[in-house]
């Protein structure tokens, strides 16, 4: 059983960065999707989405923060596809995903509604620790190109 599970995990090694690329369009794509209508929703909606932060008992500027807010689902959700400043745009998808999460479970909505906030959060702190693969922008500007040969040489 343990040869066939290493040759399971030597064979899918060898698309890793296939399925970072995959797992970045997919998940920065669906970030984008909901954060566009954040984006063009103007001032009436940011100021909405920035009341959030009096959970926090930040009542000051809630048109900003709900423009940040905005920012980060659509912008980070970009960057994070395309693999640019990946690790920054994933430490801002987790702070904003934390926010979401601690908001919704003080706000009494329980786990089954802050569930996909703190699943999204999750994944993108991991995905910041494992890097955004050689398909992308960070890869190919060299700013991701000394750590994923140093995983790699750990690998062989």
């Amino acid at each position: 059983m343990k040869q066939l599970l290493q040759k399971l995990a030597q064979f899918l090694f060898q698309f890793l960065d296939m399925a970072l690329l995959v797992f970045r369009l997919g998940l920065g794509g669906m970030f984008m999707w909901h954060g566009w209508p954040k984006i063009i929703g103007g001032t009436a909606k940011w100021a909405g989405l920035g009341k959030t932060m009096g959970t926090f008992g930040i009542d000051f500027a809630p048109v900003f923060w709900g423009f940040m807010a905005s920012f980060a689902e659509f912008g980070g959700g970009l960057l994070f596809a395309l693999g640019l400043f990946y690790r920054p745009a994933c430490l801002l998808l987790v702070s904003n995903m934390f926010v979401a999460f601690s908001s919704q479970m003080i706000d009494g909505k329980g786990l089954q509604k802050a569930s996909q906030s703190l699943e999204d959060g999750i994944s993108f702190f991991g995905a910041a620790f494992v890097g955004p693969g050689k398909y992308s922008l960070d890869y190919y500007l060299g700013i991701e190109d000394f750590a994923n040969k140093a995983h790699r040489m750990k690998r062989i």
